[in-house]
């Protein structure tokens, strides 16, 4: 089994800023412009609320309600209207999908998607960025891999569900997969099924990748089995071992901290080398995880 550790959601490259924490705690993953999309900043709702004027206060109308988003990883149930069938997906081109091929993701699979956060506040009405609040790179969602599934391979008719997605505006292209969730995870070791998709929706330390005591959001601290010692391979993009310090600090044997690379999508980790994810992941999908992308 593979854990995918994919990057997703505004940051200063796609959109210009962080997506949001809000005063409770809670947060948002913002999609990323696209001017191909059929989907419309307007068009997307969350937690009963459209997101079209929060986008345009926090990226100060440089991204307006009427631009496309591009909807991916599309998690929330409540974003759009739905037709029946539908289920969270992620769909990947290019070299992330390159990358994701060569280290042989396959059904099963587990993708763990990260961004970049920052705390926000309303004042005078509009939302802003809290002043000094750091940003920080957080975990958000998961999607176990059901089925993967080539747009272009797609007959007439099939997935009529998913038809809206931005990948099906991307044109030919024989590497534009769709990535569907499975109804259910199963990890090693834990006896209970778990939701096969689902979000993060509040912060906590545990989902926290950045470093408390660092300002630069690329400074990771992780859990201390994740140091690729003993011949292990390492989570891919992460192979020279300067980025990694497996001690940070005295007597600390819990953590071990990791320069993150500041390009790539997906990193992915070959969880039969790394035995201890899977309570790891467990835990955190069961204290942290929201099951309610699903109707």
């Amino acid at each position: 089994m593979r854990l995918i550790l994919s990057r997703k959601g505004f940051d200063s490259s796609a959109g210009g800023c962080p997506s949001p924490v809000f005063p409770d705690g809670s947060l948002y993953a913002l999609p990323i412009p696209d001017a191909r999309s059929g989907i419309r900043y307007g068009n997307i709702t969350h937690a009963g609320q459209n997101i079209g004027g929060l986008v345009e206060d926090l990226t100060r109308g440089k991204v307006g309600s009427e631009q496309g988003a591009h909807l991916d990883p599309d998690m929330h149930f409540d974003a759009l209207p739905r037709q029946p069938g539908w289920k969270p997906l992620l769909g990947q081109a290019g070299a992330a999908q390159g990358h994701l091929r060569k280290q042989g993701v396959q059904a099963g699979d587990l993708l763990l998607f990260f961004g970049l956060f920052r705390s926000v506040e309303k004042t005078d009405g509009r939302w802003r960025f809290v002043k000094d609040a750091p940003a920080r790179h957080i975990l958000w969602g998961w999607l176990a891999i059901g089925e993967i599934v080539k747009v272009d391979a797609l007959r007439e008719g099939e997935l009529p569900w998913a038809r809206y997605h931005p990948h099906f505006q991307i044109g030919p292209d024989a590497a534009n997969t769709l990535y569907l969730a499975a109804d259910r995870l199963v990890l090693e070791g834990h006896s209970k099924p778990l939701p096969g998709a689902g979000i993060f929706p509040h912060v906590d330390p545990q989902l926290v990748l950045t470093r408390p005591d660092s300002p630069k959001a690329t400074a990771w601290q992780l859990p201390h089995f994740l140091y690729p010692g003993s011949g292990r391979t390492p989570l891919s993009y992460h192979s020279k071992m300067e980025r990694w310090n497996p001690l940070p600090e005295e007597g600390d044997s819990d953590r071990c901290h990791l320069q993150c690379a500041a390009r790539g999508q997906e990193f992915v980790l070959n969880m039969d080398e790394y035995r201890e994810a899977s309570p790891w992941l467990a835990n955190l999908i069961s204290r942290h995880g929201s099951q309610g992308v699903f109707e």
